[in-house]
């Protein structure tokens, strides 16, 4: 586990560069997710940054103190030198999710904001950066790319999953805010050993036997059964790679320069 930054990562929202520049985020990669600073709907924070999210979401504890009420508001989201306008954001609990974490945690940022531009991450150690169209075409030289798909506002790609007496090819959202390496959708299951439903951060999670993803086979992963129609997989397994989520091209390079 690495340990988060003395500062809290907010307080770098000030060395943000300007509209579109490719800099770092200050981040840090714990409890089996990438939280990043960024600021929505006036609202600075740490917020988990999570490609598998629809939607970006506001603490509620935090939209209380601001004086917000209901289950969603408008507001301005800005991140990594960027920022979004007028965007329709959730207000939930985050209380199960990030109560962990030693710093509080402000929200989520999802694919509703991220897909209008290039999103590079690496786990080992922590870097995010976001970049504006057009990639880099180096990359593909050392990359496999994977084609992105949207199914209930998430981005998808194709993968495989066995139970050892069978096997098929599901749809999964890569996510870098996902606490676990799998979380299979109710209906991935029928017809196999179903993996056991868990809370986020408990431990004994079922072993699924096989998960293959861009020609990398592993096995015996940590799973979980989720409650969301669309499967996930988690940094347990994308931290193999370094990840650039090309989400204008409709594309995720899986990147293993530098990687086991």
């Amino acid at each position: 586990m690495t340990a988060p930054p003395a500062l809290p990562l907010a307080l770098c929202l000030a060395l943000i560069p300007a509209m579109g520049a490719a800099a770092p985020l200050a981040c840090w990669y714990e409890h089996g997710v990438i939280v990043v600073p960024a600021n929505v709907a006036g609202a600075a924070g740490d917020y988990i940054l999570d490609t598998g999210a629809p939607r970006t979401e506001l603490h509620d504890t935090r939209a209380r103190g601001m004086g917000l009420s209901g289950d969603a508001t408008q507001g301005e989201v800005d991140i990594g030198g960027f920022s979004f306008p007028d965007r329709s954001l959730a207000i939930v609990s985050q209380d199960a999710r990030t109560y962990a974490f030693p710093t509080p945690i402000a929200g989520v940022i999802g694919a509703d904001v991220l897909k209008a531009v290039i999103v590079e991450v690496d786990f080992r150690p922590c870097h995010v950066e976001l970049y504006a169209p057009p990639d880099d075409p180096a990359l593909k030289m050392r990359s496999q790319a994977q084609d992105l798909h949207w199914t209930a506002g998430r981005p998808v790609i194709w993968a495989a999953l066995s139970d050892g007496a069978t096997a098929r090819r599901i749809l999964v959202a890569p996510s870098t805010g996902l606490d676990a390496a799998v979380r299979l959708a109710p209906g991935e299951v029928a017809g196999m050993a179903e993996p056991e439903s868990l809370a986020p951060y408990e431990a004994g999670r079922a072993a699924l036997r096989a998960f293959s993803l861009g020609g990398v086979l592993f096995e015996n992963l940590k799973a979980g059964l989720g409650g969301d129609e669309v499967s996930a997989v988690g940094p347990g397994a994308l931290e193999r790679w370094r990840l650039r989520f090309d989400f204008p091209a409709g594309r995720l390079l899986l990147i293993t320069d530098d990687h086991p």
